[in-house]
Parts: C-alpha cells; structure tokens; sequence
C-alpha cells in the first residue's frame, strides 16, 4: 500500500505541483499593465513662441515686446556619448510606473535652451536710469524700438530651461506584429505641470553674468506619443509636446534683485530610448485554464 501510495503521489502530485509553479513563473508582460515600471532617456528640439519679456533691475524697469527666441540644441557629436558630456545637449528623462491598468504617473525633466535671437529689432517700453548703461537710457514708450545686439543685450538659458514635472498619460494596449509579441506599438497621451528652474546667461549695463540659477516658474502641457517595443523588454519613442510656460521670476544677477519675467507656449519633439520592468504583474500564471 505505501508502495501505491508513493507512486500516486510522483506522478499525479508532483506534476500537478510543478506546473502550478510553472504557470506562476509565467508572468505577463504588457506595457499598459499595473505594476510596469519604464525609464526612458532621450533628446529633444524645441520651439517658443514671440513674448514680451520684463527685465527689473536697481537702475531699470522696462519690457521689451515681440521678442524671438530659438533654443540651441547641441550638434551631433561625441558628446551624446561621453558620460562627462552627455547632459549637454538637450535632452529628457523619465521614469514612470503603472499604478492601474492603462495609466502611468511619471516624473522626471526637460532640459531645454532658451535664447534671444541676435540682431533683431524689438519695441521697448519702461526706463533706464541715466548712467546705468551707455547704449539704453531714458524713457522709453510709444512705439520706440531698439536692435538687440548680444554684445550689449543678451538673455539666455543655455545651461538650462529645466522643467521638472509630474505626468500623468494614458497608455493604451500595443499591436503587436510579432509572435508572442517581440514587437508592438502602443500610444501614450498625457498631460504635465511642474517647476521651472533655469540657469541665466544676462549681458547688460556693460558686463555679464553667467548661469545665475533659479526656481523661476511654472510649466503645463500635453504630451503624445509612439512607443515601439522589442522583446517586451526595451522600446523606442518619440514625443510630441506643447503647453505654456510663466517664468515669474528669473534671476538675472547674482547679488541683486534683478530679474526677467514672461509668459510663452512652446512645441517639442523628442527621441527616447527606454527600458521596461515588470515589477508587479496582476496575474502571475498567465495563461491558467479558465474552467
């Protein structure tokens, strides 16, 4: 009888045993699915609308109207690839997770550039103490102009328009071309509010001063996207953005109360590369017998 017994329970018990362990290691891998965790680090261009910019200083107040500003994305080089030099260009970093199926909450930030273009010619209204600078004193007002030329004027964010902000987006489930999905793509929209922190390059009243860093305002956009994924494991994507962003107030001097303030939207593409955790799958054997 116990002979019996020890038989029946290799070859009926036993098996029943492995393959339940079997189903649970056969976890689900979807990238919509709660518990996902994705890193995802890349670089962007992008593109700002014209603004009126107000520049306060101990010896001026006055704003400076239509003003063009582009941002100077670094050219491809050894750069991207040097890990002394790599967060020079512009570039985007996230990192996301899945709190439910189809919704991810990410946090992480653009770093952007910002910079007055040369030579243009803007409209100028507001006061410059005489003496403060030798180019720009007086009253200023109706309709006059003044060309921006950098070696005397110059205002700049090229070490950093950070924006730092939450995102929450919507991740719908991917079409997968492959077997077993090794490859699919799925599509993300969403939308972000967060800080600007940016570091200020300012040339006026005859001298410079150079990444004067400051918490300076607030950004809010939307944000969309494609996502290819290979192996379930690593994706490829690519980003559109936009929103409106307020610098309230960034320092423009170190020592000083001096500042800049705007209001202005901007456009962005992105180009990422990303890796995906499955750090919590919701249904652990996969592909158990439904009875």
């Amino acid at each position: 009888m116990r002979l019996i017994f020890a038989v029946f329970f290799l070859f009926i018990v036993l098996p029943d045993t492995y393959a339940q362990s079997t189903y649970k290691r056969r976890k689900p891998k979807n990238a919509y699915a709660q518990g996902t965790l994705d890193f995802a680090w890349g670089y962007n261009r992008s593109g700002y609308s014209n603004s009126t910019i107000r520049f306060v200083g101990d010896n001026y107040d006055f704003r400076l109207k239509g003003v063009r500003a582009q941002d100077n994305q670094t050219p491809f080089s050894g750069k991207y690839f040097n890990p002394m030099k790599f967060t020079v260009p512009q570039y985007n970093v996230r990192l996301g997770y899945n709190f439910k199926n189809f919704w991810n909450l990410s946090f992480g930030f653009d770093h952007m550039k910002y910079v007055i273009e040369d030579g243009q010619e803007v409209e100028i209204a507001g006061f410059v103490n005489a003496g403060a600078d030798p180019l720009w004193s007086g009253t200023f007002g109706n309709g006059q102009k003044r060309i921006l030329n950098a070696s005397h004027f110059q205002y700049q964010n090229t070490d950093g328009l950070n924006y730092v902000r939450l995102q929450l987006s919507r991740n719908l489930a991917p079409f997968e071309f492959a077997r077993d999905g090794n490859f699919s793509i799925n599509w993300l929209y969403g939308v972000s509010a967060g800080a600007l922190i940016s570091f200020t390059d300012y040339t006026f009243e005859s001298y410079r001063t150079e990444r004067v860093n400051s918490l300076s305002g607030y950004g809010l956009s939307i944000h969309t996207g494609l996502r290819f994924i290979f192996f379930k494991h690593f994706f490829l994507q690519g980003n559109l953005a936009g929103g409106l962003m307020h610098q309230v107030k960034a320092k423009t001097r170190p020592a000083e109360s001096s500042h800049a303030s705007h209001v202005f939207t901007y456009g962005a593409a992105e180009g990422l590369f990303g890796f995906l955790f499955y750090i919590r799958p919701t249904n652990d054997c996969n592909s158990c017998p439904k009875w």
